[in-house]
């Protein structure tokens, strides 16, 4: 007994200890890598909103915090600014009301078209936008609409639709139909079951299908460049300012929407953790 107790411990070869531990932190390598990659042009688009670059925002000048303290510096950048959070804040409105309308109805009930309907919901999706903005734009030209501030809201409203209703019908999905049958055997009527019961269940994921369809309005290019003319909005004044350096202001605007963005999501996890049942 006591030379088995005093026999050495068998070691594993240097070649199956690194496999063992590539095996159990592969995962964390691959989101490492993954998170770097995502976030590299986040955090080159923070520091670049420091650089004391002026009109040129290429190569690295030196630091300074002028842009953050006036971010409207750059001539145009606030008024396209300004251009997309209206057409967003539009289009987000329109289609989240009329988004959720289709939800309900298709995720609801049964009706002669149904199928079809569901169908065409997700065609935008799966069209490439470049065949969608020069098909809107044809069907301005040919109602005689000229490019401008209301098609772009119209275009942004057809395309936020259909991820509205995605998103709210698969709430609906989840929900617990006994809930609104114990409200009506409380004697609640439809429209009391719907306000105080299947409103506030769907409530959330009307709030994330609003704040989905906003940054893609905010973020779109390519349907906008196609319908809106000479009308500058931000991704637009990006896109015109990218050959010669994007101007610093435009690196705070979009560190600043990455940080609210950021903020409104960890707000929200914060809220929903505390409302689970402990």
């Amino acid at each position: 007994m006591k030379q088995l107790a005093d026999a050495p411990i068998p070691t594993l070869p240097i070649n199956a200890r690194i496999s063992r531990w590539f095996g159990r932190n592969l995962i964390r390598i691959y989101a490492v890598f993954g998170f770097t990659y995502l976030f590299i042009p986040v955090l080159y688009t923070f520091i670049f909103s420091f650089n004391d670059g002026g009109k040129s925002n290429l190569v690295w000048k030196g630091f300074t915090t002028a842009n953050w303290q006036n971010p409207c510096g750059a001539p145009e950048v606030c008024t396209a600014l300004g251009n997309s959070i209206k057409i967003g804040l539009l289009a987000t409105t329109f289609s989240t009301i009329l988004g959720t309308g289709i939800a309900f109805a298709i995720g609801r009930y049964n009706f002669k078209g149904r199928s079809s309907t569901n169908l065409l919901i997700f065609l935008p999706m799966a069209t490439p936008e470049i065949v969608l903005g020069a098909s809107l734009l044809s069907l301005f030209l040919v109602f005689q609409i000229n490019p401008g501030f209301w098609p772009t809201v119209i275009a942004h409203v057809m395309f936020c639709i259909s991820f509205v209703v995605v998103t709210v019908k698969a709430r609906i999905a989840s929900l617990d139909p006994r809930l609104e049958q114990a409200a009506m055997d409380l004697y609640a009527n439809e429209f009391e079951t719907f306000r105080r019961v299947t409103l506030p269940l769907v409530a959330p994921g009307i709030a994330g299908a609003a704040l989905l369809a906003f940054s893609l309005s905010f973020d779109d290019f390519i349907i906008t460049n196609f319908n809106s003319g000479t009308l500058s909005t931000f991704p637009k004044f990006v896109y015109v300012s990218a050959t010669r350096g994007i101007p610093p202001q435009a690196n705070v605007i979009g560190s600043s929407m990455f940080f609210l963005a950021l903020i409104i999501v960890v707000v929200g996890q914060f809220v929903g953790n505390k409302r689970k049942p402990h």
